[in-house]
């Protein structure tokens, strides 16, 4: 394990990286640097500081003096791009505290947090971690260190100071910042103000942005080009599995030979599959098609992700858990990994003819193309639940529908669009179209792909990125730049992502997986016939 060794004034400084055994320890040193901010996920639980391990050890360090651990650094790398100033939330840039949008191939690292245990203060072991994490970034070729350090003295001055006179006169040496003060000595800069990025009544929420310049930094160019396929799918009568999953398999295979990143289906397209068995009631048949089809189609979508390298947006399938039914989305990576995405609110007819329950997880998934959840149908015409996944930093939200008139259809259409641009975030959509006249509840559709943006100088000037023809069974491919989101937050004709009055509007989130982390289950072993 990589360490090293720094001079302080309470004698040599050893820096080295984080060990399992040093958790209880950082719990109680972080309870200890900040005590107003446990709530917020600063005071890192064992869960985070494991995860933190787990996805970047290289930026987890401990500074030590004589075998007692004094200070600490949290660390992850970002994807900023061409916008590294762009207003985020401690939560969305962090993912709640869990790192899992940390992104080997992103251009920043980002101090998610630094603290010096309070009696050793004033020693320049602060100053020994900054150097370090300092090293770390000429070591990876990143660009800059970015990071948020709260105002910890403005709630006293902010009767008469706007966060960014404070900050000014922090910078002249008329007022002196615990926090601003000593990260200007240590050679950042100041960029902007992030406001709300989290709940410190010291600094009424305020923090500056600032950044150190790597200058051994050699350039390199990421793309913030993404690309989607939105399958428009036609139900129709079918013979076997096989006969799914080859027409499932057309879709997949031509996404790939347009070399899309994601590929979404519509919601309830596994439906179908009941068309080639004995006429059920509808009850009869949803249950049906949860027991006997779950682990092939799970099989099936695990093995074509791999086969094809890219992430597939499962449209959603009847899953049942402890004898509730609920209508969930799978979403499987390149390796062929899934997570199960819930629907929330449930329609009418879901609860008459088929039983189904609401589930209570909405679920961010970081991929090294973006930050991406979905909500499905009748979810997105829920504002609330879209803007706490924007809280959370999600740039794509793929949301795969099933309706069987124009009428619905554009509820979501305008539901959608709506989200898009309220949250300045780009929505995919995909909804199945055709007929399966022996499947009750399933009789005919309407459906129109399309993929939606903030509206815009950045995007296209209707807000549209895509749209197919309705009702005809195709493939919807298009590029997105997750570029111009970043740029539209910060500076577009309107921001309503900063423009936010939290001063009148409380949101609190009751979601069941606040509290833990995101885990992909492992790929199934492939059975079914090729």
């Amino acid at each position: 394990m990589d360490s090293s060794t720094y001079q302080s004034k309470a004698g040599e400084v050893l820096i080295r990286q984080v060990e399992p055994d040093d958790f209880p320890r950082l719990i109680e040193l972080n309870s200890k640097a900040f005590p107003l901010l446990g709530e917020e996920n600063v005071v890192w639980s064992v869960r985070q500081l494991h995860n933190h391990l787990k996805v970047f050890p290289a930026g987890q360090l401990v500074a030590v003096i004589g075998g007692r651990i004094v200070g600490a650094v949290s660390s992850l790398v970002i994807k900023a791009d061409r916008d590294p100033y762009r207003q985020h939330t401690y939560a969305g840039v962090t993912d709640g505290g869990y790192f899992h949008n940390h992104d080997p191939s992103g251009d920043t690292l980002y101090g998610a947090d630094v603290y010096v245990d309070p009696d050793d203060q004033g020693m320049g072991i602060g100053a020994a971690l900054y150097e370090a994490r300092r090293v770390l970034c000429k070591r990876l070729n990143l660009r800059r260190i970015l990071a948020g350090g709260r105002l910890a003295g403005y709630a006293a001055m902010a009767a008469g100071l706007t966060p960014e006179e404070y900050v000014q006169r922090v910078k002249d040496g008329e007022i002196r910042d615990n926090v601003l003060s000593f990260q200007l000595r240590e050679g950042f800069v100041v960029r902007g103000i992030l406001r709300n990025y989290i709940t410190d009544p010291v600094s009424l929420n305020h923090a500056s942005l600032i950044e150190w310049l790597n200058p051994d930094y050699v350039e390199t160019e990421p793309s913030s080009k993404v690309r989607i396929a939105c399958v428009q799918y036609q139900v129709r009568k079918i013979d076997s599995f096989q006969d799914f999953a080859n027409q499932v398999e057309y879709f997949v295979e031509t996404a790939a030979d347009y070399r899309s990143d994601f590929v979404l289906f519509p919601e309830f397209f596994t439906v179908q599959l009941l068309s080639f068995i004995e006429p059920l009631s509808s009850i009869q048949g949803i249950r049906r098609l949860s027991t006997d089809f779950t682990g092939p189609f799970i099989e099936l979508m695990s093995g074509l992700a791999q086969k094809y390298g890219l992430y597939i947006i499962g449209g959603s399938h009847p899953i049942e858990e402890d004898g509730e039914l609920y209508n969930k989305c799978l979403i499987f990576d390149p390796e062929g990994r899934y997570i199960a995405q819930p629907k929330l609110h449930i329609t009418p007819s879901e609860k008459r003819y088929w039983g189904i329950s609401g589930g209570s997880e909405l679920i961010v998934l970081p991929t090294p193309k973006a930050k991406i959840a979905v909500q499905i149908c009748y979810d997105v015409e829920f504002p609330e639940a879209t803007r706490y996944l924007a809280d959370q930093g999600v740039d794509i939200l793929f949301v795969p529908y099933c309706c069987d008139d124009r009428h619905a259809q554009l509820r979501v259409r305008y539901c959608a669009q709506a989200r898009a641009i309220e949250n300045q975030i780009f929505v995919a959509t995909a909804g199945v179209i055709g007929n399966l006249p022996s499947v009750p509840a399933m009789d005919i559709h309407y459906g129109q792909a399309a993929v939606f943006t903030p509206s815009d100088f950045e995007f296209a000037r209707d807000g549209i990125q895509a749209i197919a023809d309705s009702n005809v069974e195709t493939l919807l491919v298009t590029d997105i730049d997750t570029g111009d989101l970043y740029r539209s937050r910060a500076s577009g004709s309107v921001t309503p992502r900063l423009d936010r009055r939290t001063d009148l509007f409380d949101f609190k989130v009751k979601l069941k997986n606040l509290d833990t982390s995101i885990e992909l289950t492992e790929a199934p072993e492939i059975k079914l016939p090729k």
